[in-house]
């Protein structure tokens, strides 16, 4: 058994909080051919999921929440409930594929059962089938989901190792580091606090202090739209090597214009404090990829959508991400993070849910970039062909955009409430057009 993080257990709140949430992340695979046999796909499903025991597991919850919720074996444990098979109707083409994407996010896992489910999608055109894969969010990230998805797939000599976690049966903690860290912790606490204070003023700050209104955010409902962009890694690469930049700041630069084509679409005026964005930052070390839990921490950038030439609007993302690096901003959330490890579980649960019922207003979009594998992966045989990721929706954000390296493409995956983000179509193609016209602009073209 192993307990949930503040986190991990921040998620289930946040659900329990508002009935029109599903805390699932996900990724779509689209493959080459078809699936094969039902009889036959099970099978090798079912010799695939014994690569993480928390495949197997399911949450347990203390009477009265006097500690946090446990992973434990489940004694019932069925593959039944976890694979699902449908076919896309005529035309079978990729925008009805994405409405089924939709519609599989919008709903919840049931916490019977261990958190995941696997969708088999056949019949998309081009002799194509997609598979939809979904864990909840207090299970893993994006950085471990993508890595237990490359291990569901068939081996190669880069296929990630399973990681254990190291425990002694005590509720998945070490507690020889953590009576070290105990003894450390009158000499470092008052240092470290002071830093994670003065780290943390600014995203406190900036996460409650309302920012002027637009329609990105307000009350969301149960219904998803998905919608994906697709654009060239080595494009992106080259933008960024001109101009001296990552390829999150290119990225987020067009994440940026799309903002503003939709706000401008929409009769809104951009301006500089319409669109700060929940920005999640891993914190994960290489040898914990396959560990299955959270380890992320954020910072909230404003995006300058009040500018209109796709070059200042990277030289300035680059300028703020950069700012809010340096401020220590990320590494403090993840400081708070830690030291809630030693709040008991029931006056944190409570503390989370006090404040997870009064509604935000200053950030108005998620934003979330992933590396994905850099090398052709095959599922039962089948190549995979492209992956986009999922991100769900919560806290009055509208709209989240997930984004995911794969191969020689860089995926974007938007998800977005369904009666207040029509507009999904708009948010993907000017992110495409962005990339373009950023790559025309590099001096070697």
């Amino acid at each position: 058994m192993s307990e949930l993080g503040p986190l991990d257990s921040g998620f289930m709140e946040l659900e329990d909080i508002d009935q029109h949430v599903n805390l699932g992340i996900g990724a779509v695979a689209i493959l080459r051919g078809s699936p094969g046999p039902r009889a036959e796909f099970t099978d090798r499903m079912t010799e695939r999921i014994d690569v993480n025991p928390r495949l197997r597991q399911r949450l347990q919850r203390a009477p009265l929440d006097l500690r946090a919720p446990q992973w434990v074996d489940d004694p019932h444990f069925d593959i039944g409930h976890h694979l699902r098979w449908a076919a896309l109707p005529q035309p079978c083409d990729e925008a009805a594929l994405w409405e089924m994407v939709a519609t599989v996010m919008e709903q919840r896992l049931d916490r019977d059962h261990p958190l995941w489910r696997a969708t088999v999608v056949e019949h998309l055109d081009g002799d194509r089938w997609a598979l939809i894969v979904t864990a909840h969010h207090s299970m893993l990230d994006g950085v471990s989901g993508i890595s237990l998805f490359q291990r569901f797939c068939d081996p190669t000599s880069a296929t990630p190792t399973p990681n254990r976690e190291k425990t002694d049966g005590n509720g998945g903690r070490d507690w020889w580091a953590m009576l070290a860290d105990g003894l450390r912790l009158p000499v470092q606490a008052p240092a470290a606090l002071l830093r994670t204070v003065r780290a943390a003023a600014p995203l406190a700050w900036n996460a409650i202090v309302p920012e002027s209104g637009s329609s990105l955010t307000g009350p969301i409902g149960r219904q998803r739209r998905y919608s994906v962009a697709r654009v060239s890694l080595a494009q992106v690469k080259q933008i960024g090597a001109a101009f001296d930049v990552t390829v999150n700041d290119v990225a987020l630069a067009a994440v940026t214009a799309a903002f503003r084509a939709m706000l401008l679409a929409r009769d809104e005026e951009p301006d500089t404090e319409t669109v700060r964005i929940l920005a999640p930052v891993s914190v994960r070390t290489t040898d914990a990829d396959g560990v299955l839990d959270n380890r992320v921490s954020a910072m909230l950038p404003q995006l300058p959508i009040e500018l209109d030439d796709p070059l200042d609007q990277l030289r300035t993302v680059h300028q703020r991400l950069n700012k809010h690096k340096a401020s220590g901003e990320a590494g403090a959330a993840n400081s708070i993070l830690s030291l809630a490890k030693w709040v008991p579980f029931a006056p944190l649960a409570w503390a989370v849910r006090t404040a997870l019922r009064f509604p935000q207003h200053s950030i108005a979009g998620l934003a979330t970039n992933v590396p994905g594998p850099t090398r052709p992966l095959r599922l039962h045989g089948h190549e995979v062909l492209e992956m986009f990721p999922y991100a769900p929706i919560a806290m009055r954000l509208r709209t989240a955009i997930a984004i995911l390296s794969y191969r020689d493409h860089l995926g974007f995956g938007i998800t977005g409430d369904y009666d207040t983000t029509p507009d999904l179509d708009l948010l993907a193609h000017t992110i495409t057009t962005t990339i373009d016209h950023l790559h025309q602009s590099c001096p070697t073209n």
